[in-house]
This record gives C-alpha cells, structure tokens and sequence, in this order.
C-alpha cells in the first residue's frame, strides 16, 4: 500500500490531502486573507492521520508543491515536507504548483491558463492543454490586451486562479471562460500526479531542493509618517 501525504501552502489557502494507491482519503483545506498556514497545516496532517487510523510511520512518501507562489507559503510547505522526510527516511516529491491549478479543470479539448496573483497587474502564468502537457512554460507576465494572442482560437481558453479575476475585463473574448471559483490550487489534485511520480521514483534530493519562487523575494517596509 502506497500511501502519500500531499502538501499545498503557496498560496492562502493551506491545503492537505492523504492518500493510498492513487486514491483521495481526505482532505483539509482553509483559505483566509491572513495566511494561517503555520498554525493550520500540522493541526491538518494529525488530523487526516488519526481520522483514517494511519501514524507518520505508515507513510511512503510526502509530496509538495514546489511554487510559483507565496514566499512564505512556499517556505512553511517545503521546510515541514523536507522534516518529515528526513526523520521518516522516505522519499520527497515536488509538483508544479500551477500544474496542481490547471488540473481543476476537467475538459476535452481546450487550453487552460493557469495564473497565481503576484500583485498589481501581474500574474505568475502557465499554459496547459486538456491532458496537462505544459504549451508554455511558467512565467511572470504583465497583464495587458494581446497578453495571449499567440494562443489558436480554434478552442476554448479557460482562465483559472486568483491571478483570473484582474484579467477578466482586459482578455475577455468568445472563446474565453473565466473560472473564478477556482481560485487557489488544492492538494485534493495532487493525488494522481504524486502517486505517479513516486510509481516513476520521480523524486527530488531532500537536502538541496528549494522552492521555485520565480521572482526574488522583496521585503516591503511601511515608511514612518
């Protein structure tokens, strides 16, 4: 029985999600504006192991997402994923955190762009077709008319995250659907990619793994009246 423990903290929502051969036992998520993840995320991870009667000894591997996101998320998520797979001497597996996004949308044929909100008019941003494969890769982008025009129109476009609702007005076209109660990526769509991966033995170095930030992190410091 494989059983893997998925972590979700890069944005505000602190998401945690179990599972056993590919399969979601559970999961506990909370998304508040003041980012509660250091005193929710193991309040989650004990609970998940005492409702489903599982102890930390039981787990084959822990997986997170890796960022774009939040710099203090991602820090929380990754430091408490690298402890517990140091102490338990099993293996860590990273996910993209907008692949994780992109994933909520279940459909045929279409392209989904996922966006993580990284203030003012810009996103962090990656383009995915209906089976997840990457069209573009992550980057940040300025959110502005033409901003995805190299994109076919021969199929829908669907919008999603917390980066969506700022390019509502300006990227509005036919073939655009804006899913703006898909906000923030969850662990619940980690299930299937981190069984996956450690089926693969897809895993990343414990010691030297460091969160994909994308941009340098800037300390923003009120001026004294």
């Amino acid at each position: 029985m494989i059983t893997i423990l998925n972590i979700e903290t890069s944005t505000k929502n602190c998401s945690v999600s179990l599972a056993q051969d590919g399969l979601l036992l559970e999961v506990k998520e909370i998304a508040e504006e003041n980012f509660s993840h250091a005193e929710k995320l193991h309040v989650f991870i004990e609970e998940l192991l005492n409702s489903n009667k599982l102890e930390f000894k039981d787990l084959s591997g822990v997986a997170v997402s890796q960022g774009p996101g939040s710099y203090t998320g991602l820090r929380i998520g990754v430091s408490s994923v690298k402890g517990f797979c140091y102490a338990l001497n099993i293996p860590m597996i990273a996910i993209d955190t907008l692949e994780i996004l992109a994933r909520q949308v279940k459909t045929q044929d279409a392209w989904i762009v996922s966006m993580i909100d990284a203030r003012r008019m810009e996103v962090f941003c990656a383009i995915f077709d209906s089976s997840y494969n990457t069209v573009r890769e992550i980057q940040a982008n300025v959110v502005e008319p033409g901003s995805f025009d190299s994109l076919p129109l021969d199929k829908k476009i669907y919008f999603l995250g917390d980066g969506a609702p700022k390019c509502q007005e300006i990227l509005q076209t036919e073939n655009t659907v804006f899913l703006l109660d898909n906000l923030y990526p969850s662990a619940r769509e980690m299930v299937e990619v981190s069984y996956q991966k450690y089926l693969d033995k897809d895993f990343v170095d414990t010691a030297y793994f460091e969160p994909f930030y994308l941009k340098d992190f800037v300390l923003i410091t009120k001026k004294n009246k």
